[in-house]
């Protein structure tokens, strides 16, 4: 296992790999560990620390050793501002809160999803080759459980949809009917971007188009409308980012894989045409789902009409909702299948991000969430319009993060997939804000050229030379 650049041996072998970026290893490991099947019955890994959430502690811990150590990116001021503004505003939801001793793990898992873990991966994540080993940790994570999604499809073992056992969940379970379509979702985007990311060679960009179409299939079997919509909306963004003629081959190449897969070999054909056309019935016919999500959004934004400034306090919304709500509110969601009996889940979250931060933290935390979001957004397509850096990292970047920002406008945070969030704030962070160390050519292009066939590590190898 070797690679020979300019007459010198590159990566004599994976010792050295690990050697050199061995504190990637809990953020690798952050991502793959959602491997783990949840155990049958459980509906919900809610107040759980799960293996993920475990790597994800271990690398904050290691990110804290290796800044002690000066072995991290420096940060820009505008960069700590980003970074550290939401710690403030989640202890004032925290210290306001009407029990802060209840609201005090809400904090910590807010502080862990959008804090820790972000500035973790911004600080540790040292260079291009290092950025894509994360990324293409999120291709394989979406490979192995698309493939049990297809599995369950086939086999009716999956989570009950319309009275029979075919919903792709992969290894979550039916208490977590989003996580499969989720982390498929993210691992679309990182091979849509492979795929037509200028500068890489033919042979990986290839690679990442095939990988992009066949995780097209676990996506269409998720039936979950919010993960199309923003998939949708994300890979025509990275397409459009990365050229007209590009976006238009991927287009047709997806329209012709969905006709083949629904239309030619009738893949979930009536389901899906059902589940799209409930897309735009959301105001003439609703189903009980779309007319719980609309009643909830309505109760977090009386709850922020109550409390304004700092909302009902962090895990605050369960408690006040009832008192919020409407008659029209179901008492909970079903779920079955996939290895669990029927249960009734209860609806803890108004599912919609914004509208959850409004009502907990009011317009304090509000403003030091999304309004960071916002920045980091602004930032990144700026740096990926201007053609600073490497293209593919930014066009996974940016596809990651206007995913994550588009989901949350009907999903929140909730279930084990929830670490990735903070993975992807941290890889938006990476590419929005370059540390005054990555000023002048990029480093290490040539090595590591297995990680999406041209990335650079640290330590090139003498006489390896830097491809653009």
């Amino acid at each position: 296992m070797s690679l020979v650049v300019s007459g010198h041996r590159a990566l004599p072998g994976l010792p050295v790999l690990l050697r050199r970026h061995w504190p990637l290893l809990p953020l690798a490991a952050t991502v793959l560990f959602l491997l783990a099947p949840l155990p049958a019955g459980d509906a919900t890994a809610s107040g759980k620390v799960g293996p993920a959430d475990a790597a994800s502690l271990l690398l904050a811990f290691v990110c804290g050793v290796q800044a002690l150590r000066g072995r991290v990116r420096a940060l820009t001021p505008l960069g700590v501002l980003v970074l550290g503004t939401p710690a403030v505003g989640l202890a004032i939801a925290t210290m306001t809160a009407g029990d802060p001793y209840a609201a005090l793990p809400g904090f910590v898992r807010y502080l862990q999803v959008f804090v820790l873990v972000p500035a973790a991966v911004v600080l540790l994540v040292r260079d291009a080759a290092e950025f894509r080993l994360a990324a293409g940790c999120f291709v394989v994570l979406a490979l192995v459980q698309g493939a049990v999604g297809v599995v369950q499809y086939a086999t009716h073992t999956g989570a009950s949809y319309q009275g029979q056992d075919v919903r792709a969940v992969g290894t979550f379970g039916p208490g977590d009917v989003m996580g499969m379509a989720t982390v498929v979702a993210y691992g679309l985007i990182v091979a849509t971007a492979v795929g037509l990311a200028p500068g890489l060679p033919r042979r990986v960009r290839r690679i990442g188009g095939a990988a992009a179409l066949v995780l097209v299939l676990p996506l269409v079997l998720s039936f979950s409308r919010g993960v199309w919509i923003a998939t949708a909306g994300a890979a025509v963004l990275v397409m459009v980012l990365a050229g007209i003629r590009r976006a238009l081959k991927v287009l047709l190449a997806l329209a012709a894989a969905g006709v083949v897969l629904v239309g030619g070999l009738g893949v979930g054909s009536d389901m899906v045409a059902e589940r799209l056309t409930s897309i735009t019935q959301v105001s003439s016919a609703p189903d009980q789902s779309v007319t719980d999500r609309y009643t909830m959004w309505a109760a977090a934004e009386s709850m922020w009409r109550e409390r304004p400034a700092v909302g009902v306090g962090l895990k605050g919304f369960p408690a006040n909702r009832d008192g919020h709500s409407s008659l029209g509110l179901s008492s909970g969601s079903d779920t079955a299948g996939a290895g669990q009996a029927y249960l009734r889940q209860p609806l803890l979250s108004p599912h919609n991000m914004y509208l959850l931060i409004l009502s907990e933290q009011g317009l304090i935390g509000l403003i030091a969430l999304a309004g960071g979001w916002a920045a980091l957004l602004v930032a990144g397509l700026r740096r990926l319009a201007a053609g600073e850096g490497i293209r593919d990292c930014g066009l996974i970047a940016i596809g990651l993060f206007v995913w994550q920002l588009t989901d949350f406008l009907y999903a929140d945070i909730g279930g084990p997939s929830t670490v990735l969030t903070g993975v992807i704030i941290g890889l938006a962070a990476w590419w929005a804000l370059p540390s005054p160390q990555d000023a002048g050519p990029p480093r290490g292009t040539a090595a590591m050229s297995g990680a999406f066939g041209g990335a650079g590590a640290r330590g090139r190898a003498p006489g390896v030379a830097a491809r653009p």
